[in-house]
């Protein structure tokens, strides 16, 4: 475990994205882009580490958004093995380098220094300054244009050894993408899951920019939670660096299994929620609707079997999903939270026997049948294709004449019979012949 620390701005992103070969961290050129810890793997030669990347670390300052990431930082450190100090080749050791150094020291780990944004000689020939950290030789490196990565690779590797053996291969983890607008507790409820602070939460809309992934085990299963930046209206989005964190929260539904889209009880079915509902399930993710803040809902005022009428109202096209109610600041409602995530993961990867499906969209035909230019719908065969989500390949004698809403029927047939909770059903219509017209077909 390697955490990488500095104050803001000095590149410890890029840097952190350099190794690990993909853009993973938010990079802009103000400070104070990276406030959660982020996690990444870096392999060197059959050597693998965990970097951390973390916000700029500053000491001194009593503003609370900055304290908190201050305690991230710390956390970070405490966790890690090594400590990588990036620092600004350009400006020599600041006096906030210099503290920095001092509560590295205290922490008794052992530091490498890396001397950032190195593009040529001239920077390289400030470097003497930088032994005054007291860490030994600093690292020249370049973050931006990847000059000296494979030096900072191998010095990292001898400091930090050869480590411990990697674990044995466990059950793939179930990823959990979470996702809302602004301020609806998305932290708070990735914070009681988990059981720690592990993202930084502060009243502030905004405060989550990198999709933060977590790894936990939760009774005995692998879960890795994805806290993502809140997705405000498109009208609304105006910075350049909230446009980026919306896209990473958008990337992080392609990558996970179950989303949860979180919902302010408070606050209501706002028509922002549709749409970020709707992008759930547009991606095919199994979801789950958590109705967060219920613990702000007057006792009496509202009962939970009418807050899902309203939900199933007005997000029609997520019937299917089931819907939790959590107070993620008290920690209520996880345990059913995760048994309700374990439920719908599972649906989304079940396999149906082709003969059963055939044969219960062939009654949903007979039930309700139709007529495509003079003739009648006739199914050939259907199978499963595909699970996540469950995707059905239908052979039918008029593939291109099937109306939307018919289409919709027939996977409501499917989800009568078969349940499929949480995930969206996809169907694939394509030409199919009977046996009958094949045999007339052989006639002539």
């Amino acid at each position: 475990m390697i955490a990488i620390v500095g104050r803001p701005n000095v590149g410890k992103s890029t840097l952190f994205n350099r190794l690990v070969g993909r853009r993973q961290a938010l990079v802009r050129d103000v400070p104070g882009v990276t406030r959660d810890r982020l996690y990444g793997q870096v392999s060197f030669e059959r050597w693998q580490a965990t970097l951390i990347d973390t916000g700029g670390f500053d000491p001194s300052s009593a503003e609370p958004l900055i304290e908190g990431v201050r305690r991230q930082v710390l956390t970070a450190v405490e966790e890690a093995d090594l400590v990588l100090f990036v620092v600004d080749a350009r400006e020599g050791p600041t006096a906030l380098d210099e503290e920095i150094a001092r509560h590295l020291r205290r922490a008794n780990r052992p530091v490498v220094v890396a001397a950032n944004k190195v593009d040529g000689p001239a920077q390289a020939a400030a470097l003497g300054e930088l032994w005054r950290l007291g860490f030994g030789e600093p690292v020249p490196v370049s973050a931006e244009h990847g000059r000296g990565a494979a030096e900072l690779l191998e010095t990292l590797r001898a400091r930090a050894g050869a480590g411990a053996a990697p674990p044995a291969r466990a059950e793939a983890p179930v990823h959990v993408a979470v996702v809302g607008r602004p301020n609806v507790g998305k932290s708070s409820l990735v914070n009681a899951m988990i059981g720690a602070e592990r993202v930084l939460v502060h009243e502030a809309p905004g405060t989550t920019r990198d999709a933060v992934d977590t790894t936990l085990v939760y009774d005995g299963r692998t879960y890795v939670l994805v806290d993502t930046a809140g997705i405000r209206r498109k009208g609304r989005v105006q910075e350049v660096l909230e446009k980026l964190a919306v896209v990473m929260a958008l990337r992080s539904l392609e990558r996970c299994q179950v989303a949860l889209v979180v919902l302010d009880a408070a606050e209501g079915i706002t028509a922002q929620d549709a749409h970020i509902a709707g992008y759930a399930h547009e991606a095919g993710r199994a979801s789950v609707v958590v109705v967060n803040k219920w613990d702000l809902v007057p006792h009496g005022m509202v009962r939970r079997a009418e807050v899902v009428e309203q939900i199933r109202d007005r997000l029609p096209f997520l019937d299917y999903a089931p819907v939790c109610f959590t107070a993620a600041v008290r920690g209520e409602g996880i345990r059913e939270l995760f048994a309700t995530v374990d439920q719908v993961a599972a649906e989304a990867r079940r396999r149906l026997p082709a003969a059963a499906v055939t044969e219960t969209l062939r009654a949903a035909i007979a039930r309700r049948p139709i007529s495509i230019r003079g003739a009648p719908l006739t199914l050939v065969s259907a199978s499963q294709v595909s699970a996540g989500p469950p995707t059905f390949a239908l052979a039918v004698n008029r593939p291109d004449g099937i109306h939307f809403s018919y289409a919709r029927y027939l996977a409501k047939s499917l989800r009568f019979a078969f349940g499929l909770p949480g995930s969206p059903i996809r169907l694939s219509f394509r030409k199919g012949t009977t046996p009958r017209a094949r045999a007339r077909g052989v006639r002539r």
